[in-house]
């Protein structure tokens, strides 16, 4: 029903909403940090098959987009148990921090349905794309220009 709702949620072309938390490892963490740079927000899951496919075109990318852009890539842990996805994380070498949602909050202000959902945010904040399923490496290549600097 909230996916569905008109008022609240993550909207392109609007200031992305507030990511605040603690990472896998422990680590505060807010979003708001990362302003002047393109982010990518992946929701994902340890259970999730297609979350495990595209981990390794995210890596790809921000070993080549974030030495030359500044790329940061931020993952947001969905309806997954805090081990298990440290333990995914660990096997796949993600180097990024994940924010743990155990309450539901911000899949709920990015309107997550199911992982793997992943957002385009620019250097100012604004929401610019929205993926929903697995990113391809063409789908990458259409909606990253959008963040670059």
């Amino acid at each position: 029903l909230g996916a569905c709702s008109g008022g609240a949620g993550a909207k392109t072309g609007e200031v992305a909403p507030p990511v605040t938390g603690t990472t896998l490892d422990g680590q505060p963490f807010d979003l708001a940090a990362y302003r002047g740079r393109p982010v990518i927000l992946n929701f994902w899951a340890s259970w999730c098959l297609p979350c495990r496919e595209e981990f390794p075109l995210l890596l790809d990318r921000l070993e080549e987009l974030g030495p030359r852009d500044g790329l940061a890539i931020v993952g947001v842990l969905f309806k997954d148990d805090s081990a298990a996805a440290a333990a995914f994380v660990d096997d796949f070498g993600a180097t990024w921090p994940t924010v743990t949602d155990a309450d539901g909050r911000l899949a709920d202000a990015y309107r997550v349905v199911a992982p793997p959902q992943t957002y385009f945010i620019d250097g100012d904040g604004v929401l610019r794309a929205i993926h929903i399923g697995q990113i391809l490496p063409e789908d990458f290549d259409t909606l990253y220009p959008r963040i670059a600097p």
